[in-house]
């Protein structure tokens, strides 16, 4: 019997305060998926995880005889296993600039995001405006809908509305020619799923 079988509901190892683990647990919530998750402290791992995820990566789902790792992977897979409410659109052509957009925000923002948290001063002064800079100039699309060129909730949602719920933590202020962003942020922010998803330690970050 392997370890991810050994649990009736899927087990996701989730770090505390991951933003990639975040989105993940946000799609759970909004799609109200039962699940279990095990908090892992990657510098001190337990011997579970360790041995589902051979890159020691967060998040990393167990789904019975199914183990997935990388946030990307494992939000298309709970979208398709559980279709209801859809968080990627039906057409090929959208759901390629989706999936362009995640991929953008994670060479981008989370890279960014990574810099900040285990720079230096430098390096992390450097990310901070380079963040701030990249979001602003975003603003215009962030007013075309209810959430982002869409308006249907989607996983790109998914994946902006931890990085925007970072921002105070990371010491980062939008200028008011952002304000469409902090407006839609406001709204992710509103949504039950949204709430839901957040741990103790994320509940403290907008402190």
């Amino acid at each position: 019997m392997t370890i991810a079988n050994r649990r009736s509901v899927m087990v996701l190892f989730s770090g505390p305060q991951d933003h990639l683990s975040h989105r993940v647990r946000i799609v759970m919530a909004e799609k109200g998926i039962v699940h279990e998750v095990e908090s892992v402290d990657i510098s001190d791992p337990q011997e579970e995880f360790l041995k589902l995820s051979p890159y020691q990566l967060l998040p990393t789902i167990a789904d019975r005889d199914l183990t997935l790792f990388g946030s990307k992977v494992i939000m298309e897979y709970l979208d398709e296993r559980f279709p209801h409410p859809p968080l990627m659109p039906v057409d090929p052509v959208a759901r390629a600039q989706a999936r362009q957009m995640i991929e953008r925000i994670d060479l981008d923002w989370s890279k960014r995001i990574e810099e900040i948290e285990q720079g230096g001063d430098k390096v992390a002064a450097q990310a901070r405006s380079s963040l701030t800079e990249s979001i602003t100039m975003l603003a215009p699309l962030f007013a075309q809908s209810q959430f982002f060129m869409s308006d249907d909730f989607s996983l790109v949602d998914c994946s902006l509305a931890p990085i925007l719920w970072r921002l105070k933590s990371l010491k980062i202020t939008l200028p008011l020619s952002a304000k469409a962003v902090t407006d839609y942020a406001e709204r992710l922010f509103d949504r039950d799923s949204f709430m839901d998803s957040l741990t103790e330690e994320e509940r403290e970050l907008d402190e």
